[in-house]
């Protein structure tokens, strides 16, 4: 996979910018914070997945003053020609085409289009709630099969439903109530057991890879007592079917108005040397893990669909010492990079292109 061409038209704090990557190496993209680095990675990343990395919503990526935006690129795939380009508005619907033909759902443009991208926040994978690592399980799953967001769609609507019934049950379980509640419970255990499913083998699939990755970080880094063996476990929200589970659960949703479990509740547990990498890991420990938990992905997607996704690296390495830094770069993936830095390229980076940005342009 390969982007050949990037055009941008009133996106953030862009009028107008074009940018040519180096097609098989590194693009390092150098500016001071606040001049529109990150901007382009997130232009990038949105064509993939229609979403802004930084969880922005899609108006705020209009530059001030604008009514639209315009972000399209070019690029290859496969050996085949690909042309995505997406028109935001401030008010109305948005506009997407794909080799010039109008999308008419958002899921099939999953696939056409991959990224990998590292940012400073990965942190939170580790150090975080499972909220972050479910996301990170759910978006691998649309990578590698993109009929998996069908999936989660139908699992975040039938957790809306659901939650909204029991607001209004206002605690009472009427036989209204209680027949409406079934028909989401058997809806709820079927969709969550099929999204579990996924999960647990997608997590099967990553442990030998994450702890693969996290070695070669860690050695590299020389951290305390390297190599050691990194661990990667699916944690349910519940014990046997979930039907029973939700059954079960039943008077505790009424009274709290909310679905207690369920695949919105899980987590994946991520330990070092059988420890709790959440709570007993260094500081520089869970940054090597939260790479590695990036590195693993890609090197799984690039496995499973034979093309490595564009790697998107925003300003990782302010975030660690030169060990850590040259550990990663040894570890990046023969793949297309894109990296920003508010200043110079990290030692040991060699890039084929150097792009400098100021005030919203961008010059080679």
């Amino acid at each position: 996979m390969r982007l050949d061409h990037l055009w941008l038209a009133d996106f953030r704090n862009y009028s107008s910018a074009e940018l040519e990557p180096a097609p098989d190496g590194l693009t390092v993209i150098v500016g001071a914070n606040g001049e529109g680095k990150t901007n382009l990675l997130e232009a990038v990343g949105y064509l993939a997945t229609l979403r802004s990395f930084r969880g922005a919503p899609g108006e705020a990526l209009v530059r001030t003053g604008a009514a639209a935006g315009v972000v399209r690129a070019e690029g290859h795939r496969d050996g085949r020609s690909l042309m995505v380009e997406a028109e935001l508005r401030v008010s109305g619907r948005d506009r997407v085409q794909v080799n010039r033909q109008p999308l008419k759902r958002s899921r099939d443009l999953l696939g056409a289009f991959q990224v990998t991208v590292f940012t400073p926040d990965d942190l939170e994978l580790v150090k975080g709630g499972p909220t972050a690592r479910r996301r990170y399980l759910d978006d691998l799953l649309v990578a590698l099969h993109p009929r998996h967001d069908a999936t989660q769609t139908e699992l975040d609507r039938i957790l809306r439903q659901r939650n909204a019934l029991l607001r209004r049950a206002a605690g009472r379980l009427g036989p209204e109530v209680g027949a409406t509640l079934e028909v989401w419970d058997t809806k709820l255990a079927a969709t969550g057991e099929a999204l579990v499913s996924a999960r647990k083998g997608l997590t099967a699939a990553l442990g030998p890879l994450v702890s693969a990755a996290y070695a070669d970080l860690a050695t590299a880094a020389r951290l305390r007592g390297a190599p050691v063996e990194v661990s990667l476990e699916y944690v349910p929200s519940w014990e046997g079917p979930l039907a029973e589970a939700l059954a079960r659960a039943r008077a505790e949703d009424l009274r709290r108005a909310v679905s207690t479990v369920g695949p919105h509740r899980d987590d994946l547990s991520c330990r070092i040397a059988g420890l709790p990498s959440r709570t007993h890991a260094s500081q520089g420990e869970q940054r090597c893990l939260a790479l590695a938990l990036r590195l693993g992905g890609h090197h799984l997607v690039a496995d499973r669909i034979g093309s490595a996704p564009v790697l998107l690296l925003d300003d990782v390495f302010s975030e660690l010492d030169p060990e850590r830094s040259s550990a990663l770069l040894d570890a990046l993936p023969n793949a297309q990079a894109l990296l920003t830095t508010a200043s110079a390229p990290p030692p040991g980076a060699s890039p084929d292109l150097l792009v400098k940005v100021a005030a919203g342009r961008l010059t080679r």
